[in-house]
């Protein structure tokens, strides 16, 4: 008997259930892309190293172009389409129209998920690889323009809207009048 190379799953995203079936190598993102016309999320190398496929899964950031969609099953996803309520933007997308955080915009739906993972990450308490006091006992360093490039490097711009990035993090988080100015400084 062969080996099943197929699965019907059943994905959770922005809320809606989707059952469809896959072929166990599909990637999220092809799923998402392809099969359920989420063309939110963007292809970009295809490697996990532009960040431009970022979504949401169990709130926390994921490349979606390395994750298998039947490794998804059963897991809350959120797509750039998911994050708006309704005909309001969310903070993080309001501050990136506001700031200019976007240029040509292919980057911007993993821009702006990334960020969404940022801010909770750091509501959280989690350090970053430029945090002073990593030790379990430390606060949550001050999100400053340092902490957010750091956070968000995984998401790559080509058009180089990283100063608005950085300030529209930071609006969206609520420390926009310090670290705005950092970041533009």
């Amino acid at each position: 008997m062969a080996p099943l190379t197929s699965s019907v799953i059943t994905l959770n995203i922005n809320g809606e259930k989707h059952t469809l079936p896959v072929d166990h190598r599909t990637t999220l993102l092809d799923a998402l892309r392809e099969r359920l016309d989420l063309t939110g999320t963007k292809k970009g190398c295809d490697q996990g190293q532009c960040g431009a496929c970022t979504i949401l899964v169990d709130g926390r950031r994921a490349i979606s172009c390395l994750q298998l969609a039947v490794a998804a099953e059963g897991r809350v996803i959120t797509t750039i389409e998911g994050v708006a309520d309704g005909d309001r933007l969310h903070p993080v997308q309001q501050a990136f129209l506001d700031l200019d955080g976007f240029q040509c915009g292919y980057c911007t739906p993993g821009q702006i998920c990334s960020a969404l993972g940022v801010i909770e990450e750091h509501a959280a308490g989690w350090p970053s690889a430029v945090s002073a006091d990593v030790s379990p006992k430390a606060e949550a360093p001050p999100l400053s323009a340092e902490e957010i490039r750091e956070r968000m490097s995984g998401n790559l711009c080509r058009c180089g809207a990283y100063v608005a990035i950085v300030a529209a993090v930071a609006r969206a988080a609520g420390d926009a009048t310090d670290t705005a100015k950092e970041a533009v400084a």
